[in-house]
């Protein structure tokens, strides 16, 4: 538990946070409009979506089977029984004047998930539950001048809703946990989790308490956080202001709070809601969800292989750091982009080419790897001619970005631009034979033990042969040559 002090006073932190992760369905929760991001507004909202009278909601299967591919990935229980209630509240940009989402029964309860500390240990955090809701429309300001716009394109698209237990004790576990649910529901194929079109946010129930007390003490809700980066801002910010309030006798209130991140703060939007006034009740138009347990083991036998699992055996396979390993299984397609290049073996240097160049590269442009313009195969015959001595690795960063820029065959770039190293070692003995002539007082101080001089004599070998010598072999028979010489 991190601890904060006030003059003599200490207080323990504590957090929960509920992420609203954004399905990628196709169409909405509960109508057929397109959920595509960027569209002009109102054109992706119908009659269902606007609440016209008459109309009745319908429910997406596709975003049931989502919700429920999260709930087996996080060890929880996914329900066979869930209903769907009628949260009453105003607010413009909700033109039902309720939303649609779980209460008393969501789809997933009770799952966990790890984490890994500053420290390098690891913490399990309880998730209560994960429901599915419609999401609501957005209220628009910025173009509007003395008035809002309201775009109700939003409106519909399906969410899960991921609530943890009052675990999170510090504003960077906080974001190490929403990074791993970020990274974790894009491998799942669930969700693109882009916080810069909303489709991955979050918001921070924080209070404090005095060290060592059970009790809880009253916490604020900071709406709307869509980067790591605001979220650690705006927790630590509300910890400090909390902190305050208690330093000169005040109370903490109940209350809703935006953060504003020019201003480094947090404001009061609104008094904190309780569940009694939503006044939840069954929505009437939408029957029980049941889901038979074939339905479910269908689900569960189709999961990919975990990113935990994958972490484990990359190491155990390939002696990938554990570093390196998260990157590669960040997505799901750039796990499967790794193991078909290591096909042919290599895997770890095809993991370090990947996390130094393609990945970088891929970053640089904007690219998903499924759209990368070295596939798999030719990627995997790259790092070959690297390992075999075809090439060297600085020419291998050649053919890379040749590669790059649309050539398909890696041979012939090789070929076309002169790369191949020279691996006859008849040929390169005779190099290595005047190379040492030239150099005779410090080929006798390596055969004294100066090992630190076989990075002289393969520089001056690469000088010699325009930086074709295969490094490799030249160390073979500078060694061959000293100990029989």
């Amino acid at each position: 538990m991190y601890q904060i002090n006030s003059g003599t006073m200490q207080y323990d932190i504590v957090i929960g946070l509920e992420i609203h992760v954004q399905l990628n369905t196709q169409s909405k929760l509960f109508s057929s409009a397109p959920t595509a991001f960027g569209a002009p507004p109102n054109t992706q909202a119908n009659l269902i979506d606007l609440a016209m009278p008459g109309v009745l909601p319908v429910l997406n299967e596709a975003a049931v089977r989502k919700a429920a591919i999260f709930g087996f990935a996080i060890n929880a229980t996914v329900a066979n029984h869930c209903v769907f209630d009628r949260k009453n509240y105003f607010y413009p940009d909700l033109p039902k004047g309720y939303q649609i989402s779980q209460l008393t029964h969501p789809i997933v309860q009770h799952g966990e998930i790890e984490i890994e500390c500053d420290d390098g240990t690891f913490k399990t955090i309880q998730i209560e539950r994960a429901h599915l809701e419609e999401d609501a429309g957005k209220s628009l300001h910025e173009d509007f001048a003395g008035m809002s716009g309201i775009d109700l394109n939003r409106a519909g698209t399906p969410l899960i809703e991921i609530v943890t237990a009052p675990v999170l004790s510090s504003a960077k576990e906080a974001v190490a946990y929403m990074k791993k649910i970020h990274s974790l529901v894009r491998y799942l194929g669930i969700s693109d989790a882009n916080m810069q079109e909303g489709s991955f946010r979050c918001d921070a129930n924080v209070s404090i308490k005095p060290k060592g007390q059970t009790a809880l003490g009253t916490r604020t809700e900071i709406k709307n956080l869509n980067s790591f980066r605001f979220i650690e801002q705006a927790i630590n910010y509300e910890v400090e202001r909390q902190q305050d309030l208690l330093a000169v006798g005040k109370t903490v209130v109940q209350e809703t709070r935006l953060y504003d991140p020019d201003a480094g703060e947090t404001r009061a939007m609104r008094s904190k809601e309780t569940a009694n006034d939503y006044r939840y009740f069954p929505d009437p138009d939408l029957a029980p969800v049941k889901l038979s347990e074939a339905y479910l083991a269908e689900i569960r036998s189709a999961m990919p292989e975990l990113q935990a699992s994958k972490i484990a055996r990359y190491h155990a396979e390939y002696g990938i750091k554990h570093e390196d390993a998260v990157l590669l299984v960040e997505t799901y397609e750039t796990a499967q982009y790794f193991e078909s290049a290591s096909q042919q073996g290599n895997g770890k240097m095809v993991a370090n080419w990947m996390i130094s160049d393609l990945l970088p590269s891929l970053k640089a442009e904007g690219l998903a790897i499924q759209n990368a313009p070295i596939t798999p195969p030719v990627f995997a015959q790259l790092i070959q001619c690297v390992n075999d001595g075809t090439i060297s690795g600085k020419a291998g960063k050649t053919v890379f970005s040749a590669l790059w820029q649309g050539e398909t065959d890696v041979q012939q770039v090789i070929n076309d631009k002169g790369l191949s190293q020279m691996s006859d070692a008849s040929e390169l003995a005779a190099i290595v034979d005047e190379m040492l002539a030239a150099h005779g007082a410090q080929f006798e101080d390596f055969k004294q033990g100066n090992d630190k001089m076989m990075a002289f004599f393969v520089g001056q070998m690469m000088k010699k042969t325009q930086g074709k010598a295969n490094p490799k072999l030249v160390n073979e028979l500078i060694r061959k040559k000293a100990s029989t010489s």
